[in-house]
């Protein structure tokens, strides 16, 4: 198994985790919390396979991650009450699932032989959009259009992976530092409140 393999299992499992915590959050039945679990950790992926044509996408060529999910998503419900008192734990395994699915994106698109903007875009995609789905099916506004910085984070971390990567630093190198750097820069953000500007339309009196 090659650290890619190791970074998409960890990925898989963070996101089926924060899906499952999720659905908990809002106290769905044991079907919803299966559903919103599955969503998110294979959302991006699904949409990254989808946009590249490769298909059958990645989860119905290996039905292993199906079960990687199950497990991950009855082992939430088993020890829901601990994983719920870890401090920020639903926002510790987003972030997770965030850097290493952002990596494992844009890794798909230097194989497809994309232009690094597009490996980012795709990366990003990848990290993201299993949130964006889970947040709707939770009826929130997904994190990514929230006050956090989200997206931002996985398009550094893209940057950098590219960068490092025309450097020809040695690809595991590179796995972990970048997938590191988007999980460091959504911490410190989220510490220290940073977030993009807003903008709104304010009504005009007359």
């Amino acid at each position: 198994m090659t650290i890619f393999d190791t970074l998409d299992i960890l990925g898989t499992i963070a996101f089926a985790i924060s899906g499952a915590l999720s659905a908990m959050n809002k106290k769905f039945d044991l079907f919803g919390i299966f559903i919103i679990s599955f969503v998110t950790a294979i959302g991006g992926g699904t949409l990254r396979d989808m946009l590249i044509g490769n298909t059958p996408v990645s989860w119905m060529q290996n039905p292993f991650n199906i079960y990687i999910i199950s497990t991950v998503a009855c082992f939430s419900i088993v020890f829901r009450n601990k994983l719920y008192y870890l401090k920020k734990s639903l926002f510790l395994f987003d972030t997770i699932g965030l850097g290493v699915f952002t990596i494992i994106g844009i890794e798909y698109g230097i194989q497809a032989n994309l232009a690094p903007m597009i490996s980012i875009a795709l990366g990003t995609m990848t990290g993201c959009f299993g949130g964006v789905i889970r947040d709707v099916l939770c009826n929130e506004i997904p994190i990514i259009f929230r006050k956090e910085i989200y997206a931002t984070a996985s398009i550094l971390g893209g940057v950098c992976f590219t960068v490092l990567f025309n450097l020809n630093m040695p690809l595991n190198s590179i796995y972990i530092s970048t997938t590191l750097l988007i999980i460091l820069i959504r911490l410190l953000v989220v510490k220290y409140q940073v977030s993009l500007p807003k903008f709104s339309i304010q009504d005009q009196k007359n």
